[in-house]
């Protein structure tokens, strides 16, 4: 059968540069004006989830538990002077268009006592705070029943607010609400007087400057520190230009998949720009470095390769070298890559499948693209010895030499030093805590820490109880069941504050007998409950039963942020309530503490999902490619331990699997396996043209050995710029995903010639014996091999 020929250079140089100009241009242009912006819980959790669906029922009947709450002290703090401030900033907030309502003194129901029953009035407006003095006003809000640890602290001597936006749609929003609520504080001479501000709305917005503040510091200094290094490989401005280029089709291209894929940026895809600029760059070393190894090889001198023909042959043969392995790569990143796809978390989910396109984007680019412009322009000399990638050759060689001279010990040491360290890999926390994101002494985390101590955790967390009938809830029984429940959750120390609908109708019932502390609990009459809920004319009992009667929710504030706390809370609430006989009564848990629990649930099973896909497509992919079944086992050793490292490491810092470190291992094995692929592919490729195994394996170290260790210095380096972020999670994503690559050279560098050498002669003997006992005469002694079939494994050969 005739095989095709594929020719490079086929399509017009002019062509090709239009073509690269507009795929640099238009995605990302395109992508920058249609990208939206959104960290917030929602957008972590399948829209089709249980979790998801009970909150948009939820939403429909109840208020959302979003909050922003700001505490502050003053030793004025219940004077006319503050209170009046307190009250301006109070309007201002409420009448936002993006909130739905402001708890605060001035704003909460309080039910009292009267002549001939109860009243529902303000905790404490103007009105009734020009009829008490400020020590009355003090203890009129310690007095309360719901006031303590949401609007004050138990000793008094704090006073807060909580600000509800209405339901948004992305962070921007938050982002708005936080900033003019910033604004309403200073017009109101307030902002001396705070002391935190914290909850769901600023922390998101805390999240999303950070994830920008990246985005604009870390982008362009991984791509100036790419292009820089590529400068000093090669010296070459046309390299140069071509890879800014390059890096900026990938990245559109990326970004414009995750554009119409319906993602929105998150602190997640915001790992994105970094991403394809490291993978761009990779790509294009390896392409440079063929040009130079071609020169090299033939003794090209930049004044000899002017002439037109001498720059198509060169950029030829470059071609032959790489495109084979370049495409493997493609292809076996991003199926490392789409492995992240198996995440039910949305963001996770998309970054795969939009890095994976930008992979293969650049492959075009590399592969079709970039021959036609090079052999067209290209008019410099690419090979410096001793100078730019040159350096690098020393190292290799050293690292490649201790492997091939000494095979078993490096084998056995490897062995040991990863079968010494495996243990910490039980030892990883799957965990997830928003605030944990930030150091400690970052103003949300400060502001956490205060309002979790004099006030309440801002962990909500729903119950909700159904009933199959209407006025189910103004009956006594439903209702010690509800009872029942508030009292055995108090009871736990991860909870801070528990509001039920019980807790208004002992206030009814306390308040309808003249504040008789004997009356604060539950009536005993149906037909009385019912006569105090229909004279009640409040706004916050509605906030926990809708108006039929029929659900009602607790709320919960909880003092832990952790996911995995959360669910524990959860299944222990989940436990408690199948044992009792709730009747006709169903339950079940939402909130923001359910949307985020249910993440750590859905990160597990994804990154399970997740690193089993990516093991095996890139092991079925190499046994296409190597049409070997103990080849691709042999090339899965340098890409796999990698993440065992990446886990001991974790395991021994105390390093969360959390949503930025659950990226790292299908990226780690994605960017890897590309420096294996082209080790392998050139040592194969010499092997079959009947070299030995050491020979192929110096030569191929020589040519492609400096490529996947400068792809490596530069990807680390690129990375480890993530560092300076003070975001954790861009800390963590960068360090971890630096050790996996620096851990696949060395294992491309040392362990992979060990494994060929020692496979090599196990090949050998196979061969002999198989020899020995076909040959006529069995007595004779086996021929000795010659160079070209492999036999030299004498200290001078090497």
């Amino acid at each position: 059968m005739k095989r095709i020929s594929l020719n490079p250079l086929r399509l017009p140089p002019l062509a090709a540069l239009a073509i690269l100009i507009v795929l640099a241009v238009g995605p990302l242009v395109t992508a920058a004006l249609t990208l939206t912006i959104n960290n917030s819980p929602e957008a972590y959790i399948p829209p089709q989830s249980e979790a998801a669906i009970l909150e948009r029922q939820l939403r429909e009947r109840f208020p959302g538990d979003e909050v922003l709450v700001a505490a502050f002290v003053s030793e004025d703090l219940y004077q006319d002077a503050f209170l009046e401030r307190f009250e301006q900033l109070v309007a201002t907030m409420q009448q936002h268009p993006l909130v739905e309502r402001v708890l605060a003194p001035a704003t909460m129901d309080h039910i009292s006592g009267t002549a001939d029953g109860f009243v529902v009035e303000p905790l404490l407006d103007a009105a009734i705070r020009a009829r008490l003095d400020p020590a009355e006003r003090r203890a009129r809000l310690l007095a309360d029943r719901f006031a303590p640890g949401l609007l004050i602290s138990d000793d008094g001597s704090l006073m807060a607010l909580a600000v509800r936006p209405r339901e948004l749609e992305n962070s921007l929003q938050r982002l708005e609400v936080e900033t003019a609520f910033e604004q309403a504080l200073a017009d109101a001479g307030l902002a001396d007087h705070l002391v935190a501000i914290s909850g769901q709305t600023p922390l998101d917005a805390a999240q999303l400057r950070a994830t920008v503040r990246d985005s604009l510091i870390f982008v362009p200094a991984t791509l100036a520190i790419g292009l820089v290094l590529t400068a000093w490989l090669f010296r070459r401005w046309l390299a140069l230009a071509i890879a800014l280029a390059a890096i900026h089709a990938a990245v559109g291209t990326a970004l414009l998949v995750l554009v119409l894929l319906g993602q929105p940026f998150t602190l997640i895809t915001a790992i994105l720009p970094p991403l394809m600029v490291s993978l761009s760059v990779a790509f294009l070393l390896h392409w440079y470095n063929a040009l130079a190894m071609v020169e090299r090889r033939e003794g090209v001198e930049g004044a000899s390769s002017a002439a037109g023909a001498s720059s198509q042959q060169r950029v030829r043969q470059a071609w032959d070298a790489i495109h084979r392995p370049a495409l493997f790569s493609a292809l076996t990143t991003a199926a490392g890559l789409i492995s992240l796809s198996m995440s039910e978390i949305p963001p996770i989910h998309a970054l795969g499948q939009s890095a994976a396109a930008g992979v293969l984007m650049l492959y075009l680019l590399v592969a079709w693209l970039l021959p036609p412009i090079f052999a067209r322009w290209d008019r410099g000399g690419w090979a410096r010895p001793g100078k730019g990638i040159g350096l690098l050759d020393a190292p290799v060689a050293w690292l490649r030499r201790l492997g091939m001279r000494y095979p078993r010990w490096v084998l056995i040491v490897t062995l040991l030093v990863l079968a010494a360290g495996a243990p910490q890999v039980s030892t990883v926390e799957v965990e997830s805590d928003l605030f944990r994101f930030f150091h400690e002494d970052h103003p949300i985390s400060q502001s956490n820490q205060v309002l979790t101590e004099r006030l309440s955790g801002v962990t909500a967390l729903e119950v909700v109880f159904e009933a199959p009938a209407r006025d189910a809830f103004k009956q006594v029984e439903p209702l010690r069941e509800i009872q029942a429940f508030r009292e055995w959750i108090a009871a736990r120390p991860e909870v801070d504050r528990v509001t039920t609908l019980v807790d208004m109708i002992e206030e009814m019932h306390w308040g309808f007998h003249a504040e008789d502390p004997e009356y604060r609990r539950l009536p005993e009459q149906s037909d009385l409950i019912a006569q105090y809920l229909f004279i009640y004319d409040g706004n916050d009992l509605y906030e926990l039963v809708d108006r039929d009667f029929r659900v009602t929710r607790v709320m919960l504030n909880l003092n832990v942020n952790g996911a995995s706390k959360i669910n524990a809370i959860m299944a222990d609430i989940e436990a408690y309530l199948e044992q009792r006989a709730l009747g006709e009564l169903t339950f079940d848990i939402g909130g923001f503490g359910r949307l985020f629990g249910d993440q750590e649930r859905l990160l597990i099973e994804g990154q399970i999902r997740g690193l089993l896909l990516a093991a095996g497509l890139i092991f079925l992919l190499m046994v296409v490619i190597w049409r070997s079944l103990s080849a691709a086992l042999l090339c899965m050793v340098p890409n796999l331990s990698p993440i065992l490292v990446i886990f001991i490491v974790m395991g021994l810092f105390g390093i969360w699997l959390d949503m930025a470190t659950a990226m790292i291992t299908g990226v780690a094995v994605g960017i890897a396996v590309d420096d294996t692929i082209h080790v392998y592919f050139g040592y194969r490729s010499r092997r079959a043209r009947g070299r030995s195994p050491v020979w192929a394996l110096a030569r191929t170290y020589q040519h492609a050995g400096r490529a996947v260790t400068a792809t490596t210095l530069i990807l680390s380096a690129q990375f480890l710029l993530l560092l300076g972020s003070p975001f954790l999670p861009t800390n963590d994503f960068g360090l971890l995903t630096a050790l996996g690559l620096v851990t696949a050279l060395l294992f491309d560098l040392l362990v992979l010639p060990a494994l060929l050498m020692v496979t090599a002669g196990w090949w050998w003997a196979r061969r002999q014996r198989k020899a020995a006992s076909s040959a006529p005469d069995a007595g004779q002694p086996p021929r000795q091999p010659s160079r070209a079939e492999g036999g030299e494994f004498s200290r001078r050969n090497r």
